[in-house]
This record gives structure tokens, sequence and C-alpha cells, in this order.
């Protein structure tokens, strides 16, 4: 019996004084910049019997990691800079940049702001955000596939979305230009 009591002591007092002692160190959160060189978000805008091609590069940005996981970040959009990649070229450019599709005298840039990410497995997350385009806030939530996070390396994550662009203020064209703009956004962070 009085090995019993001993071990319980002995084993309370070492418990007890292990709490005193160093503990484990939680990991920090991190952010990484976002590599303004190979982001980008393209997309593709149908109209009757045609379709058109471009990108918006990516102005700046963070990607906040917490244990191995994205928690949050901003992205700037360069809206002044966007680029049409088929024939249409410089024609179409301008009028992209005209008060009726994205008014850049005014706005140059759009804001994609994350409010929460919730992983649906280890490399999917649903992301909800803010997006800040001509002045007025829109929520828009992306499914977003995680391809890497290495503390070396950085982050690339890709995402393709369908955006109602009616639901963002720009009207022009309904009936012939389709309201759905296919996005395909790819973010590189280290």
């Amino acid at each position: 019996m009085k090995k019993t009591i001993l071990a319980v002591m002995g084993a309370a007092l070492m418990t007890g004084l292990s709490s005193f002692g160093p503990g484990t160190e939680k990991k920090q959160s991190t952010s990484l910049t976002v590599d303004t060189q190979k982001s980008r978000v393209d997309w593709v805008a149908s109209k009757k019997n045609d379709f058109h091609t471009g990108f918006f590069p990516i102005k700046s940005g963070q990607i906040n990691v917490d244990g191995g996981k994205i928690t949050g970040g901003k992205f700037v959009l360069d809206l002044a800079n966007l680029k049409v990649t088929d024939g249409a070229g410089d024609g179409l450019t301008g009028h992209l940049k005209r008060a009726d599709f994205f008014d850049v005298e005014k706005f140059n840039e759009a804001v994609y702001e994350i409010t929460s990410v919730n992983y649906t497995s280890d490399a999917t997350a649903e992301i909800s955000g803010n997006l800040t385009l001509k002045g007025a806030t829109f929520p828009v939530k992306i499914n977003a596939n995680i391809r890497s996070i290495d503390p070396a390396k950085g982050v690339f994550a890709q995402s393709f979305v369908s955006l109602d662009r009616t639901l963002l203020g720009i009207n022009y064209g309904i009936g012939n230009v389709s309201k759905d703009v296919q996005l395909a956004i790819h973010l590189f962070a280290k």
C-alpha cells in the first residue's frame, strides 16, 4: 500500500513540476506574399456565337497560413492592365475599361478579401470572401483546390468559378452577352 501511495504522490509531483516547465509552442500564423509574376485570374466571357478570353493580373496580395492550412488572405486585381488574349485585342480591351464594364478611370483595382475558409478535404476548401469592385462590395464564395502548401516552396491554389457579372453591377449587352463569366484563378505565394 505504501508503494502505491508513493507512486501516486510521485506521479502527482512530476505532473505538478512539469506544468511549470516549457510547454509545446503553438505554430505562428504565417503571411505569404503572392507572386504577382505567376499569379493571375483568367476569364472567358461568351456571347451569341462567339466568346472572348483574357486575364486580370494580380497586383498584390498575401495568403495567411496556420498549421498547414490557408486561413485568410487578400488580393488586389489590376483592372487597369487587364488583357484580352483572343483576336478582339485592343478594341475589346478599351471597351472593357470603359464605364459600362469596369470603369478603370475611376476604379482601377478590385479587391478580394477572405472572410472564412472551410476545408472539405486535405486539398479542397470552400473560401468565403468579399469582392470590392466599382466601389461596391459583394460576397463571393470560391471552391479552391489547394495544390501545395510547403514552407520552403510556398502555396499554390487554383479555383474555377462561374460568376454572374450582373450581381456585380455589370449589365452591358444582356441578351447578347452571357451574364456568366468563367474565371480560372491561379495563386502562387511564398
